[in-house]
């Protein structure tokens, strides 16, 4: 944390250089990554509050998106498998990728940011986005999406089901 040309140095060998306030000199401002403009460390705290809410908020969406996406590869692969026919035709998928993206988006967009956020390690740089954990739940819910769909509409989208009728 610096503001001068004599802290320049140590703000470019820094992991974050830190520059409170605007008044720092030209030198300083390029080698710090961050500008407190406001001279309020507290804006500090905010910042990295509203930073992790956007990247749990990313991880829930991903997440999201991945198990509606990797049940409707299963539901089409199952049923192209057993009946050599797709349920979910291409344009079919875009419909439900698009009102996805727009609900989950919406979804995570009205949830407010809770406290419990600062209370969580933080993630490094070279952590991956999607987590063990995140794929563990994402595997287990499209499993269950697909299982539960093939279940119960399974005879009705394949054509084993009208040749039992037969």
């Amino acid at each position: 944390m610096g503001d001068g040309t004599n802290d320049a140095p140590a703000l470019k060998e820094a992991d974050i250089g830190l520059l409170m306030g605007d008044q720092g000199t030209d030198v300083a401002k390029e080698c710090s990554d961050i500008v407190i403009v406001d001279n309020n460390f507290a804006s500090v705290v905010a910042v990295l509050w509203w930073g992790r809410w956007i990247y749990n908020n990313i991880q829930k969406f991903i997440q999201l998106q991945l198990t509606a996406n990797i049940a409707a590869l299963v539901i089409n692969f199952v049923t192209a498998i057993s009946s050599r026919n797709v349920p979910l035709t291409a344009s079919q998928l875009l419909w439900v990728n698009l009102i996805m993206y727009t609900s989950g988006a919406l979804a995570l967009a009205a949830e407010k940011p809770t406290e419990d956020l600062m209370e969580k390690d933080p993630v490094g740089k070279n952590e991956p986005l999607i987590t063990k954990d995140m794929w563990r739940n994402l595997i287990v819910q499209a499993q269950m999406a697909a299982l539960l769909t093939l279940q119960f509409k399974g005879m009705s989208i394949s054509e084993v089901g009208e040749k039992l009728k037969e």
